[in-house]
Order: C-alpha cells, then structure tokens, then sequence
C-alpha cells in the first residue's frame, strides 16, 4: 500500500478540482474530501491517515466508506473527531455475492457520540442492515439529507421530526409499516421517497409538508390515502403505483403545482371525473370500469389484499392462508391458492443476472429470461404454487419448445411448462406449479418426448420428425425406466455451407437418454430417415456412415461396422442397447468423424457483430453491444438518433452463455473498480435472446484541452471453450490470441476555460437573472459569474448548504467531470433558476457562504446588494417618487 504521506502529498500535485485525474485521487486526500469507499481496504486506509495525518484528516468535510469493509466497526469510533464532517457516505453494495446481486454492509448502529458531528448535513447509510434508525441521527442540528434506503427499518422514531432542517429523506426498500406523526413537523422537506415499504396507513400529519414537491409512495399496501394531501401546494410528482388503492381523494385534482400522478397497478375500479381528465395522470394496470367479484366467483379471497403488486426486481411480500394473487411490474405472476401456507410467510424475491458458472445450459439451449429467486428455499407448500414467467419468444419454434428451469441448489431440473401469448401486448408466457422454492429461469431446449418402458417394451416416436422412432422389444428390461427423445434437424444447406462439400448429406441428429445407468437387456431397434436425396434404390452403401456421439459431442465413432444396417426405400433401421447421440451420414470422406464434430459445433455457433457507439450528447458515453448478425441492421436503426460510431465489426462466432471482454486501450480509460471489471476489462456474458449491452461513461489521461483521443475498444474472448472449431477463434499470435475485434473511439478535445474564452460558456445558456427584489437590490448573471470565479473546489459543500440535494450536486459532478469551472457554474446556475421566484434567495445565498466558511463571498454579496439599495434610492429621489408607491423603476447592481 502506498505510503500516505505520498498520498496526502498528491494534494499538491493535483491542481484545484482535478481530484480523480490521477490513479490514486480516489483515495487521495484532496483539498476536503477523501474518498475511500472505492478500495476494499478503504478503512484501513483511513485508520492510518487518521493515526498518521491526524491535524489534516480532522479538517475533512467530505467523506466516504464501504460499510462492506471488515475493519468499519473499529473506523466508526474515529468518525466523531471529524468536527467539520459535511457529507458521510457509508454505504454497503460495494461487493456482490454468487449470484452477481449487492451484498449489504455490515452497519447496523452508530456510535451515541455521532451526534456530535454539528456540522453534518449529508448522510447515506444505504444498503446496510439497520433494524432501528440510531437515535444520535436526531441530534444532529445542520442535518437536511438522511439517506437510510435498502435497510431493515420496521419504524422511525416517534420524535423523527425533530431534525427541522430535513429537506430530503429517502428510506425506499425498508419494511416500514407505518410513519410516526411527527413527520409532519419536517417543514422544509422537499422530497420524500417511502417506495417498496409495506406502509398500510398514513398519518393525517402528511399533509403538513408545505414545500413537498416529490412524494414517493409506490410499492407498498396503501388501500387509502389522506385526504390531507391535497394541502400539499407544492407538490409536484406524486407516486402511488404498486399499492393496493380502491379510492383517492378528488381533492387531489386542485394540487396546483401536480406534474405527474402515478396510480399504475391498483385495485381503483373507479376514479374522481376531476383526476381522470388531468392530463398527466397514469392509471394502466388498474380494473378499470369492472365490478366487483363475488366471494364465490374463484378460489382466492375477493377482497383489495387478494392482489399484491410490486414495482422491484427484489422485495418481499406476505401470504396467508387465504391464499392471493400477487403482480411483479416486470410482468411475472403468482397465485397461491387459499391453504397453501397454514401460517402467514414472508416470501422474498430477486431477479438476478445470469451467470455461467452456475447455471448451465446444455447444449442447443438457449436462455430466454433472468434468473427468478424466490425465498425461503426450504418451505413445503401444503398446495401448488402458480408461477407465471414472462420469456422472449424463440427463433426456431418447431425444433425447441419452452420449459421453466429450476435449480435445487445441486443441479437443474425441467418443470412442466405450458405457454401462452398475451393477447394485446402479444408478451409470451410460460406457466408452471411448483411446491417449494428456489431458483427459476426460462429456456428454449430441443422438442423432448419421453415415455416409460416396461416389462413388456413399447414404442416411442418423435414429434419434431415422425419418421424417427425407437422400438423397444419385450423383455427389454426389468424395471420400468425413463426413456427421452430429442431431435435437431439439419438442412441440406447447412452442411454444404460448414462442409464446403456438395456430396455431404447427414439425417437429422438424434439424442437419447435414460434414467438408469444400466444398459437395456435387449437391443434396441432405431429409425432413422435417409440423408436428404438419397433412397433405398439409389444408396451406396459404402457412402454411408452410423456416427455415434458422446454426451458432449466432443468424440464421433463410425460403428458402421458394428451393427446390423437394414433399409427400406426411406429408412435406415440398426439396433443398439446404450443411449446417446446417433447420426446417419452420407458422404466419399473416409475419416468422417472429423467432420461430423465440426458440423456439431457449429451448429451451436451464433454468427455476431460488435457495436461500439457514442451519445451525440455526450461522446464520453459509450454504448457496447453484441448483436446477432441478423439484428444488427434494426439496433443501428432504433439507435441512430441518440447516437453515433463506427460500422459495427467484422462478423465472429459465439457459444450461448459464452464470456467476453471489452478493454478500452489507446488512452480511454474506465472505473476499474467496477464489480464488472475483471483485470481492466468489462465482462459481458453472452446470451442470443437476451440484451449483450452496457453503457459506461470513459475518460482518458491525456490531455484533451490541445487534441482530441482517438483511442479504441477491443473485444476478447474468455476462457476458450474447448469445442471451439480453430478458425472460428479469430487468433492472434502473441498476448492478444483471445482477440475478436477491434473498434474505434474518439474522445473530442475539451473547449478552452469559460475564464479564458468570452465566448459562449461551454454551451451554458443563462438565461436573464434577476435574484432577489427591488428594494434590496438584485444579483445578475454577470454578478454570479463573478462569484463563480471565487468558488473553487468547496463547491459542493456550498451547493449543499443552498439546499441543492445530494444527487443533484452527484449529477452536477459527474456530468462536468474534469472541469471544475463547469461544475461551479452548473450548480450556481442551477441553484439560482430554482430559486428565482423566492425574494430572500439573496440572503439565503449570503448565509450559505458563511455556513460554508467563505466569508469572503458573503461580503462580497453583501457589497453588490448595497450597491443595488443606493442605486434604488437614487432612482426613487430622482424621479421624485415615495419609496413605496413603486418597485418597477429598480437599478440592478452590476459589476
């Protein structure tokens, strides 16, 4: 690890607001902030600096950490020394579990003397295990943004509303049931976010939030809400969708700020005229106009409770014995019937992405659909549980039929599985009944048809091609065993095109299994169709090959000799007593095994081209994408409007749930701590169904005030799997023999300093400002320009004492990355459009200056709005006029 004398010497080195130019400015304590959540050490990096740099790290006013760090508990202890501590990030989703999904951190309380931190107005707690919100968050007096999402609250503390300065509160995915009525004391909250909580009722008190202009409400089992929402003036989003509402109050319709009004996925049969005809109101997914179904109309308790929806691709909700209906927002389904759980249990759920390590596809699979996971594991349900999984639909419908997949925690198994298709969104569905859960998935697998063998023998045939069957003597075996049956056709096309032979013609492929490891008593008599063309009275028998593969494909033995070969006009009949792969070829080539494993594997292929594309908007944003050949042309086409690039790459082939690599080489550069980045390069898992695409943000170390980066992304292989045909492994001798394709892409150069151009400012269009009021003067856009010149990197400790929210100066931050100028003007600007309309904004400006240690600011303020009262006066007296019998002829300040 780094020395940290050489870290905090870096201050030095990195010039005013060009903290993360340098690998290690991360970590680095630059001017007031020190950013440690990145390293997986993080806390230990802290402890030393703290032990070692004590006199600087006290000053720090900007601070975050990984609550997945082991050492956080022992860090804690340190943080109430940080008296001049503005922001905290403690946050947990800093590393993923087996299955790719956030793990929490390991918060779960503060110290008692962390109320001590007085200067404190930022804390993110989210993703950790808090049971109880700690109590010494409410002695903290400068708090105005408390971030507790993704926790384990049950209840906030009665006397919550203590912390007066609030004005934002997020404590979405909790499991809040209901809101202490001191909630309504939080005057100056602007945006609440209680989404994906399982709050039932909700206080009266509610309707106190006079400068509320966001409410979050969605996801939970509201069946009502107040009427004390329509005093909420200044309400401009209210989001109500996934609850359980049968009514909303008219009043609602006479908000007069209301922009949008979400009421998607309830149980309203019926809305108020005045809220209907607003039109930015959302009401789909809501029984709309129908009446109410009897008790005795299904087997599910007709009641609102009957119905749970969801909006999250993770969550929980509660059953009962009288069994309900419940609705994912991703469009997956549940029903479980009155009885199936005797006692009420919480179910958990999560949509993971699908990780080849452990689910396994098996050959000429193909995945149509995320993984499901559905908790607890163990329970037995004492009836069947109704899934419904939504599935895009597959490409070769006759040769594959869809099933869901499920996983006990050892290996996979089939469900049986019926389809249907949505009649209006035209949305395929796969359905299945389950009594336990665990892990569930959709797949396309080859057409299967099964049958169990007696005693007595019997006969199977196969759907996808009835000329194949299998005929099973008597006395074939003794015990009744399982028997599977599976096709892949093959075109004449296909193999001339792999063969690059005319004169080669193969049957279609036949797979079969069984469930004992014993092999049949008798021999088993198969049908297989002649290859294409060929008939019993024109065979060359000496041209015609009985391959027989293993499981995997990888080895094809000619047992020509080694059975009984007998035709008919269409047919080839030969016996056999163990299962596998079976193909009858026709060709001159002698070592036909060779070509019969090239053929396998490349059926199995998928021919794809690569995109790399950049935002007009934002060419630092960088769209990647693997696209199967024949869709190459409709993702170009949707995507040309918001973006641009070079063609698409030379076609290469891939294995369904095969692993690539995306590196960024020639001075573009990404987040190497990305959980998706394995040794500097993205990792994508490829899947023909399913979208191959992520959009990052880059940034390059060079200097791009002089010259633009033309710079490239590569694309690499995985592991190569050992199936692979050799040439259709694109190789390159050297380090890069995983290599697949190279595309360009061009960073431009930056435009020169907003201080040193007269110009038009980077794009900024500023509107004409005029804060404050006549009679105490007004700040201009030239006034805030020169303000913005005396900002420096404090800028956001600023904005957050002007009351800008967290992820508002987030955006501002990251959206002006590498120019700190722009960041200024963007948060000054932004704060200023917000605030035009409120006559002490000026004042409010003055006082966040000095909360923010820059006196010399305020003074300068205050000296432009003096100025602005003189010039008033004058104009008063000049014009002979009383102070108040006008405010229209008022001079504006200027510098």
């Amino acid at each position: 690890m780094e020395k940290m004398a050489e870290l905090l010497g870096l201050r030095e080195e990195c010039g005013e607001g060009t903290s993360g130019a340098s690998a290690l400015a991360g970590s680095c304590l630059v001017d007031n902030r020190l950013n440690l959540d990145v390293y997986p050490d993080g806390c230990r990096r802290f402890l030393r600096l703290f032990k070692e740099q004590r006199g600087e790290v006290v000053q720090v006013e900007f601070l975050r950490l990984s609550s997945n760090d082991c050492l956080l508990d022992t860090t804690l202890g340190s943080l109430p020394h940080l008296k001049h501590l503005k922001s905290l990030v403690l946050k947990g989703g800093h590393a993923r579990d087996e299955f790719g999904s956030y793990q929490h951190g390991s918060l779960t309380s503060l110290p008692p003397d962390f109320g001590n931190l007085r200067c404190l107005t930022h804390l993110d707690l989210s993703f950790n295990r808090l049971s109880t919100l700690p109590s010494c968050i409410l002695h903290l007096p400068s708090l105005r943004v408390l971030l507790v999402s993704h926790n384990s609250l049950v209840t906030l503390p009665e006397d919550f509303g203590c912390l007066s300065k609030l004005t934002f509160f997020s404590a979405m995915k909790n499991q809040l049931k209901d809101l202490p009525q001191s909630i309504g004391e939080l005057s100056m909250l602007q945006d609440l976010d209680l989404s994906e909580n399982a709050l039932e009722l909700l206080p009266e008190e509610v309707g106190n939030l006079h400068n509320c202009t966001e409410l979050d409400l969605s996801g939970n089992r509201l069946s009502s809400i107040p009427d004390s929402l329509a005093n909420l003036k200044s309400l401009r989003r209210l989001h109500l969708h996934s609850n359980l509402l049968v009514t909303v109050p008219a009043s609602l319709a006479s908000l007069p700020n209301l922009s949008r009004l979400d009421l998607q996925n309830n149980c309203l049969r019926a809305i108020p005229a005045e809220i209907q005809a607003l039109p930015f109101v959302h009401v789909r997914g809501n029984p709309l106009g129908e009446t109410e179904p009897s008790p005795q109309a299904g087997n599910c308790k007709a009641s609102a409770a009957a119905v749970i929806h969801s909006c999250i691709s993770s969550g929980s909700f509660t059953i009962t014995s009288e069994g309900c209906r419940v609705v994912l927002a991703c469009g997956i389904h549940f029903y479980f019937p009155p009885g199936a759980a005797s006692d009420p249990l919480r179910i958990c759920f999560r949509s993971l992405t699908p990780d080849p390590q452990w689910v396994k596809l098996r050959h000429h699979d193909v995945l149509l659909s995320r993984v499901l996971e559905l908790q607890p594991h163990g329970v037995e349900f004492q009836q069947e549980v109704q899934i419904w999984m939504p599935y895009i639909s597959p490409q070769t419908p006759h040769q594959h039929e869809v099933v869901v997949r499920t996983f006990s925690g050892q290996s996979w198994s089939d469900l049986r599985t019926r389809v249907k298709q949505k009649r209006k969104s035209k949305k395929c569905v796969a359905h299945c009944c389950v009594l336990h859960f665990s892990w569930f998935l959709v797949v396309s697998r080859l057409v299967q048809n099964e049958c169990k063998v007696p005693a007595e023998g019997t006969l199977l045939f196969s759907s996808v091609d009835p000329n194949i069957k299998v005929v099973f003597p008597p006395g074939v075996t003794k015990e009744p065993r399982s028997v599977k049956l599976q096709v892949l056709p093959v075109s004449a096309e296909e193999i001339r095109e792999i063969t690059a032979n005319a004169g080669c013609r193969a049957s279609p492929l036949l797979y079969l299994s069984q469930d004992s490891t014993v092999d049949f008593l008798k021999p088993v008599r198969i049908q297989l169709p002649l290859p294409p063309g060929v008939t019993g009275l024109n065979l060359d028998r000496s041209r015609l090959h009985i391959l027989h593969g293993d499981l995997e494909g990888q080895t094809w033995n000619d047992i020509t000799s080694e059975v009984v070969l007998e035709f008919t006009h269409l047919y080839a009949v030969f016996e056999v007593t163990h299962f596998s792969w079976y193909w009858l070829w026709y060709t001159t080539k002698t070592y036909i095994g060779g070509v019969a494993k090239k053929v396998y594997e490349r059926l199995r292929l998928y021919q794809v081209n690569f995109i790399a594309l950049q935002r007009k908007k934002d060419p630092e944003q960088v769209l990647l994408q693997c696209v199967p050949k024949h869709k190459v042309d409709p993702v170009l086409k949707k995507l040309q409007d918001r973006y641009r690039g070079p063609e698409p790459s030379d076609m290469v082939e891939m294995f369904e749930g095969e692993q690539f690599f995306a590196a960024f080489e020639r001075g573009i550069s990404i987040d190497m701590d990305r959980p998706d980045c394995v040794d500097g390069r993205l990792s994508f898992i490829f899947y023909s169904h399913l979208k191959n695409m992520k959009e990052i943000y880059v940034t390059s170390p060079v200097d791009r005030k002089g010259q633009a980066v033309k710079g490239q992304v590569s694309f690499y292989r995985g592991a190569v799997p050992d199936s692979i045909p050799e040439d259709a492994s694109r190789r390159r001798k050297g380090p890069d023999s995983l290599w697949l394709a190279t595309l360009p892409i061009k960073l431009p150069q930056l435009k020169p300093r907003w201080d040193e151009n007269p110009g038009p400012l980077y794009g900024f269009s500023f509107p004409p400002l005029n804060l404050g009021n006549a009679e105490t003067g007004y700040l201009t856009q030239a006034n805030l320009l020169s303000i913005a010149r005396r900002v420096g990197a404090d800028w956001q400790s600023i904005g957050l004492n002007l009351g800008l929210t967290y992820q508002q100066i987030e955006r501002i931050g990251y959206n002006n990355r590498e120019d700190l100028n722009k960041q200024i003007l963007d948060m000054l600007f932004s704060w200023a459009q917000q605030n035009s309309e409120d006559p002490d904004c000026v004042s409010k400006l003055v006082t966040a200056m000095k909360e923010s240690g820059r006196q010399d600011i305020a003074d300068e303020v205050e000296a432009i709005i003096e100025l602005g009262r003189q010039k008033y006066s004058e104009s008063i007296r000049r014009v002979g006029l009383e102070q108040e019998s006008s405010t229209e002829d008022s001079a504006i300040a200027t510098m």
